[in-house]
């Protein structure tokens, strides 16, 4: 059995930032704490929901390090470095392993839509360059090319990679993977976590985790214990969350709004292209988490 470096109960960070639009260091403190107060053994940051694709490389580096100093050894820190240039994620891996990121974050190249071949190589360079453990993301709605079965299979046998996020929403394919390879298993799309759960996932990736960390520690606790009905009682409950925040407009875009409602953190700015929620949207919001239980 593959040693789980990532932690169960993991949120996609969002990145604080002040109404000028520059990172809010008190912001990400907050955020950290509120997280590990909140059921939490583990921390992305810098993946999509971090806004990562706006961030310098020198902004993502001192939130990693940031992190870390906070979390100490109460949380993992996986680093998000994917990019569509092999030789960039290659160089972020570095940095990010220099300030202390506990493992990695690896998405599938965007835009230049390579073969799977070209996943191969890219995911098998990566991970030849480092030391830390990888986790791929496999999100073909962003990236346009999924991770297919087989590329899967043969990337589980680099031993660096170790674990998918899985938002693929395809859970036939995640089922021949966990039946061919040790992978670790995460679900990367809130609307996916219990089915992912039952079919051997070890945890979560979550954006409504912002939120909502002591129910999914709860529901993966249930799951653990074979007691699916309070599981699927809390997946329920929190439909109302998971749709105010994923299906409104944006899921960072909604978190950091919802973070704002709870006093978490003082501004819910988001870097363009992405815009701040408009009244209506705050008030689907504000229904939402009233409604799951969760204010």
């Amino acid at each position: 059995m593959t040693t789980n470096p990532f932690g169960r109960v993991i949120t996609a960070m969002v990145t604080p930032m002040k109404s000028d639009g520059s990172v809010d260091e008190q912001g990400v403190r907050a955020v950290v704490e509120h997280l590990i107060a909140n059921g939490h053994d583990g921390i992305v940051v810098n993946g999509t929901t971090g806004e990562s694709s706006t961030l310098t490389d020198d902004e993502s580096i001192d939130i990693i390090r940031l992190a870390k100093e906070i979390a100490g050894e109460r949380a993992a820190v996986t680093a998000g470095i994917g990019s569509n240039d092999t030789a960039h994620s290659i160089h972020m891996s570095s940095r990010a392993t220099e300030v202390g990121a506990d493992a990695l974050l690896l998405v599938s190249p965007y835009y230049n839509k390579p073969p799977q071949a070209g996943l191969l190589a890219h995911c098998r360079a990566v991970a030849d360059s480092t030391e830390l453990p990888i986790m791929i993301y496999d999100i073909p709605a962003r990236t346009a090319t999924p991770f297919e079965t087989e590329t899967l299979v043969a990337l589980a046998e680099h031993p660096q990679i170790v674990a998918v996020k899985d938002a693929k929403g395809q859970p036939w394919a995640a089922t021949k993977v966990l039946a061919s390879t040790d992978l670790l298993w995460f679900s990367g799309a809130d609307e996916d976590t219990l089915g992912l759960l039952a079919l051997g996932a070890v945890g979560t990736v979550s954006v409504v985790g912002h939120v909502a960390g002591k129910e999914y520690a709860a529901m993966l606790a249930a799951v653990d214990a074979g007691d699916l009905a309070t599981a699927r009682d809390i997946h329920r409950r929190l439909i109302p969350a998971v749709d105010a925040i994923m299906s409104t407009s944006q899921g960072a875009i909604m978190v950091k709004a919802a973070l704002v409602e709870l006093g978490v953190i003082e501004s819910a700015f988001v870097r363009l292209p992405l815009v701040e929620s408009p009244p209506e949207h705050l008030e689907i919001l504000r229904k939402g988490l009233a409604q799951a239980g969760l204010r």
